[in-house]
């Protein structure tokens, strides 16, 4: 279906969480920002809003509350409200929720050698994480929304970014569009269907504003 529409969408990588300083896995465990992620996000929230002022966005979410929790503190900074979605979640790793990196290393099951590949037999494969993804993404690219903010998680972003640029599925087995946490990346898309990636994980956002 051809339907080309004007798009700024503004992914965010959730800032500092708990998980990123107590060797536990991330994937579907509820972890907190930390007061320091906070802090991320705020500076994250401040800056975006000197850039975007005066222009109408909405904002969508990751049910899970590291990205729930940067989405609100943005959606407070900007007045705008927040919306979760489960398809934004990080991928789940099955029996690893709720255990350690060291954990996962020593009981991993299968390797993950290409998208199709589980590290263990109740997780997710990243096609997976595609398929969960793909409906969410056809919405806002068809919806009548211009501008967005995706709150979400590293491997998920990734997945999106290569969704984003019309690739296929299997190009996640040649290459990798990965951020880091707290980066900010800008896409566009033009009035006739061009897909841009202005800026991919600037993590400029982060810094410090002065009051």
């Amino acid at each position: 279906m051809k339907h080309s529409s004007i798009k700024n969408i503004i992914t965010i990588q959730h800032p500092e969480s708990v998980h990123h300083t107590n060797g536990m896995i991330g994937s579907w465990t509820d972890w907190d920002l930390t007061d320091n992620g906070i802090q991320q996000a705020e500076n994250i929230a401040h800056n975006l809003k000197s850039e975007i002022e005066g222009r109408e966005f909405s904002i969508y979410s990751s049910s899970l509350k590291r990205a729930k929790q940067t989405a609100e503190i943005i959606g407070k900074r900007l007045n705008i409200p927040t919306r979760q979605t489960d398809s934004l979640r990080e991928r789940s790793l099955g029996k690893a929720i709720g255990k350690s990196v060291q954990w996962l290393k020593e009981n991993i099951e299968n390797e993950e050698n290409t998208i199709y590949d589980k590290c263990f037999s109740d997780a997710e494969s990243r096609f997976n994480v595609w398929q969960r993804l793909l409906p969410f993404y056809n919405e806002i690219l068809y919806n009548n929304e211009e501008n967005m903010i995706i709150v979400s998680h590293g491997d998920t972003l990734s997945i999106f970014n290569v969704m984003w640029l019309g690739l296929d599925v299997a190009m996640l087995n040649e290459i990798g569009l990965y951020g880091v946490s707290g980066g900010v990346s800008l896409l566009h898309q033009t009035a006739n269907g061009k897909r841009v990636i202005k800026r991919l994980s600037d993590t400029s956002y982060m810094k410090a504003y002065k009051h």
